[in-house]
This record gives structure tokens, sequence and C-alpha cells, in this order.
């Protein structure tokens, strides 16, 4: 499988480039990974890049990007932070990936049993790390259940998904309201802004 091209990657629609990352993904879950050789991307790919999406992601070890989407170099723009939430560098990153290279998608991608939304959950501290998770607590705000104060921590993994989710969400509207750059892109239906979870246990990935 080769890297795409400025002219194959300029084809694609905001809705197929989900559709890859999608088909990428079921691929993953069935070991049935498409065969590239990635030296040869390397070699492809030296005189100019051309990637379909851009995924914000977590730096959770257990969820590579391009691996649990089978892509190969060149193929997307790939953003990770704790907590998969979108910063100023972040959204900068992101409008240069869409407006200036040209992906056809931005995925922020959350994950199971994440631990700096764990973090969040009870509140830690730990220098630079606390200002990070205070940009996650929102989201641990804004899920309401359980009510109980004593289930509201990282030792309830449903409530920590719950949170994942929300963060997400979250996040989705931070790029919206903060990025008058993408907004506009994906008014114009030239970019899609999509949410996604990926479950550590099984590998498969699941758009919100």
């Amino acid at each position: 499988m080769k890297t795409l091209t400025k002219e194959e990657q300029a084809s694609i629609t905001p809705e197929k480039a989900i559709t890859i990352l999608q088909e990428g993904n079921k691929r993953f879950v069935q070991n049935k990974k498409a065969n590239r050789d990635l030296l040869e991307q390397v070699t492809q790919t030296s005189s100019g890049q051309y990637p379909f999406a851009t995924i914000l992601g977590c730096i959770d070890s257990r969820v590579p990007q391009e691996v649990v989407f089978d892509q190969g170099i060149g193929d997307i723009f790939s953003a990770r932070v704790a907590g998969n939430i979108a910063n100023e560098d972040i959204l900068g990153s992101m409008e240069f990936a869409c407006k200036l290279a040209g992906t056809k998608a931005i995925v922020v991608l959350g994950h199971t049993s994440c631990g700096a939304v764990k973090g969040a959950c009870d509140d830690a501290k730990l220098g630079n790390l606390t200002t990070l998770l205070s940009k996650i607590r929102p989201a641990v705000e804004a899920v309401s259940e359980p009510g109980n104060p004593a289930e509201r921590n990282s030792g309830n993994l449903e409530f920590v998904d719950n949170v994942a989710e929300k963060n997400v969400e979250l996040t989705i509207q931070n790029i919206r309201q903060n990025s008058p750059v993408l907004k506009e892109m994906e008014d114009k239906g030239e970019i899609v802004i999509k949410g996604a979870m990926y479950n550590i246990d099984s590998g498969e990935v699941t758009f919100l």
C-alpha cells in the first residue's frame, strides 16, 4: 500500500476520511492489517506529505493511533497529550494540518480506563499535571451520575469511562469555540470534526 498523493488527498471527502479510519480499525481488530512497506513509505514521503486525517488522542501507550487505525507513514497527523485536551498549541497544530496541509477530518480520540481522566476524577495534584487535569475537570462535573460522592472516583470505571466520553465532547466544543479557522472549515463542509472512543480491552474504536 502506497502513501497518498496530493491528488488522492484532494479527492477524499470528510466522510470518506472517517470511513477509511473505520475500515482501518476493523482490520486492526480482525488482525488483518494492510500490507505496506514502511521503509518504502519513508521514501515516498521524503519530498512531501498528504495525510487525510488529524487525530487528537491521549499519550497512553496502549493507544498508538497509526496502529489502531492501521495507517502507515504519511497517512495521518497524530497529536497526543494526556487526556486528549485541546490547548492553543494543539489548536494551532490542527489548523496547520487542515488549512495548510489538507487533512479532511479531525478525530478526538478518548479511551477507556484513561489515567488522566482517573486523575481528574480524583482531583489529583502533581506539578504541572495539576493544570492539565483542571482542563478535564469540567467533564467530571458534567457527568451527573452517580450522585453519591463516594462513587465519583477512579475506582468506578463506568464513571471514569463516562467522563472520558464527555471529555471528548467538551474538547470538540472547545475546538469549535476557540478555532474560528476550523469552525469555518467545518461549516463549509471542508472538514468534519468527530469524537471517538477506543476500548483498551477489545481494540475497537466507536465513533460518537
